[in-house]
């Protein structure tokens, strides 16, 4: 993972653009984004499409129909109901887009399986970037299929090294994204969701995406795979 060092041609980079009067707040698939926009405001159009960034501050920017543009107030409201507001927007801009999955981006697929539930647990990660991937298995000992979870998106943000690079994780596990998105306030595990997010924070372009377990998707089935087989290790 040392070398994610370059960019696709549908991201461009811009270096010391985050000049406030050039941007405005708008609405994307119900998620707040900035907008290249002319010193009167008017969106900035090029054949159709329209550059948007999630955060002023990082170098990324995509390109997306002007169509697909909306007013700010259609954004989706966050669901933090127990953080400050400025936990609240860190929150809302991580909230997963499918679509929103950059060529130059590291994709992760994290699973965590339980035999018991609490009982002999694993956790399956694939990390992939370009050509390259890079597959974690390992036995975490007596844990609940939720700490599972949890331990493997942990796991597997403490691997990288670079924050720079837009990072995508997909995990079927609907109460972490949950908790890591929404907002949800933890009645258990708190440490480790603190802990998570400490994580998350780090990065400048970082979401979740929720699939479906056991729905045929390569990746996750392998991520499974992972979990399940470090959980058979583990007692053997």
């Amino acid at each position: 993972m040392k070398s994610l060092n370059h960019f696709q041609e549908n991201i461009i980079y811009m270096n010391n653009q985050n000049n406030d009067n050039n941007w405005k707040r708008m609405s994307f698939k119900g998620n707040k984004v900035w907008a290249a926009a002319d010193t009167d405001k008017n969106l900035v159009v090029e054949k159709g499409k329209v550059l948007i960034k999630y955060n002023l501050k990082q170098d990324y920017e995509y390109k997306v129909k002007l169509e697909s543009l909306k007013s700010e107030d259609q954004a989706i409201p966050s669901q933090n109901k127990s953080g400050s507001k400025k936990n609240q927007k860190k929150s809302a801009k991580k909230i997963a887009i499918d679509s929103d999955i950059p060529d130059n981006c590291i994709k992760i697929y994290t699973d965590g399986a339980s035999s018991g539930n609490p009982g002999p647990s694993g956790i399956g990660i694939l990390l992939i970037y370009e050509q390259k991937r890079k597959e974690i298995s390992k036995y975490i000992g007596q844990a609940t299929n939720n700490i599972a979870e949890l331990t493997a998106i942990k796991v597997a943000l403490e691997k990288l090294k670079r924050h720079d690079l837009p990072v995508r994780i997909f995990s079927d596990s609907s109460y972490s994204i949950g908790l890591l998105t929404k907002g949800w306030k933890p009645q258990k595990n708190k440490k480790l969701v603190s802990d998570i997010r400490t994580l998350i924070d780090k990065f400048n372009d970082l979401c979740f995406i929720k699939v479906k377990g056991h729905s045929g998707i390569k990746e996750n089935e392998v991520a499974d795979f992972l979990a399940t087989s470090a959980i058979k290790r583990g007692q053997e």
